[in-house]
């Protein structure tokens, strides 16, 4: 039986779709998509630091900076947005989202000066957090025995997004410049604002009270479901790794021994992309239960990654092998904490989502900052390093609840 958040909530309503027959399949696939494009406003900048660096006349700590308040940004949006969804109707919630997020991006595509892009990457990336209202928006409808399949589907699409944007943003500001990135892309949320308007379900609010009250419940879910404090560091310590090597992978392939342009750092991203296939696989094995012993196969595979890009700094063959098993390794982990997380209590899932996306995304923004910190002092082998650490810590935590589930069957048995 789900635990029970401690705050009362109404009564879960009817969202149109019948769980027991699935949710339909278009509907899937407009919130992979929709996930995939609203996420992807987090990364564009990714592949353009190099350029921007110039056109700025910034430093690489600096402009380390624009990743990293795009990301602070997110968790603002996570603490104070997301709760929302438990709180007022979610189509409604996002839609208004997305305007603002097309306003913001309107800004950063005719910035003058970099503190002005700083201030409106900050602002998109608090109002993207769309696509952590349409995860659980996805989880609400499935049925039980079927919601970790459909939580990978709709997570392949958000993941496909991170990964597609750097690739996305090299070829469109090689053609047409920078500025058309952020211009693009608040076109393209000007739009999916009206296509999800028009094709989600309404669905009533879980819980009517006060929005102040939705904050401290959110801040105090980490407090009642150990789980989720756990999940949510686990996946702090995957993220910071993940920042850490696609925020200074540019610097690496446009240096010396590569001397990739903004095209070939894009093209470069396209190989994570393979790692989104994990995510539905994910979901099936949190279907059957096999979230923990899978959980620590992905905090080793993370390490082995940044042990394979750090021997292969100079081949490119293995620092692409490199970025799909690190891939791989966070986009497991992510859907097989979502999936657990959200058995806590299903009527706080935005809530629980907040919590949990909020936390590791903090992780995230270390991790850009500490990246482009350690690339400035000790290159890429001081950045493999820092990126291999934070998956050994992370499974060393992992160790405590494997010790812990053991003692627990020893005692039932006794």
């Amino acid at each position: 039986m789900p635990q029970s958040s401690g705050v009362r909530t109404s009564r879960r309503p009817a969202t149109g779709a019948e769980p027991a027959h699935g949710v339909p399949g278009r509907l899937i696939a407009l919130l992979a998509v929709a996930s995939g494009m609203t996420v992807a406003n987090l990364y564009y900048a990714q592949p353009l630091l190099s350029s921007l660096r110039e056109v700025f006349h910034t430093s690489t700590a600096a402009a380390g900076w624009l990743i990293t308040l795009t990301q602070v940004g997110y968790v603002i949006g996570m603490l104070f947005l997301v709760p929302l969804g438990d709180r007022l109707e979610k189509r409604g919630l996002i839609t208004v989202l997305l305007m603002v997020t097309t306003a913001a991006l309107l800004t950063a595509g005719l910035a003058g000066n970099f503190p002005t892009l700083l201030i409106a990457s900050l602002a998109a990336g608090a109002t993207s957090v769309v696509a952590q209202i349409l995860v659980p928006f996805a989880a609400s409808l499935a049925p039980d025995h079927a919601r970790g399949r459909i939580v990978g589907r709709v997570m392949s699409g958000l993941l496909t997004g991170i990964l597609l944007s750097r690739t996305l943003s090299s070829l469109v500001s090689d053609i047409a410049g920078w500025r058309v990135v952020y211009l693009g892309s608040a076109v393209l949320m000007a739009v999916l604002a009206v296509a999800l308007r028009s094709a989600l379900p309404r669905q009533a609010p879980t819980t009517t009270i006060p929005y102040a009250r939705v904050l401290h419940s959110t801040v105090r879910m980490l407090r009642i479901h150990p789980a989720l404090l756990r999940r949510a560091l686990y996946q702090a310590a995957m993220f910071g790794a993940f920042s850490a090597f696609w925020t200074t992978i540019s610097y690496v392939l446009a240096g010396p021994g590569f001397h990739y342009s903004a095209v070939g750092i894009g093209v470069f991203a396209l190989v994570g992309a393979a790692g989104a296939a994990v995510a539905p696989l994910a979901g099936r094995w949190a279907d059957r239960n096999l979230a923990r012993p899978m959980t620590g196969a992905a905090f080793v595979l993370a390490a082995l990654a940044f042990g394979v890009a750090g021997i292969g700094r100079h081949h490119i063959v293995l620092i692409a092998l490199a970025a799909v098993l690190l891939d791989m390794a966070v986009q497991a982990t992510l859907i097989l904490g979502q999936h657990t997380i959200y058995r806590l209590d299903p009527d706080a899932r935005a809530r629980l989502n907040s919590a949990f996306i909020a936390t590791f995304f903090l992780g995230g923004a270390l991790g850009s900052q500490l990246g482009s910190l350690t690339f400035h002092a000790g290159g890429w082998t001081g950045v493999t390093a820092l990126g291999a650490a934070l998956p050994v810590v992370a499974l060393l935590y992992w160790l405590t609840e494997h010790r812990k589930a053991d003692r627990n069957r020893a005692r039932d048995t006794a």
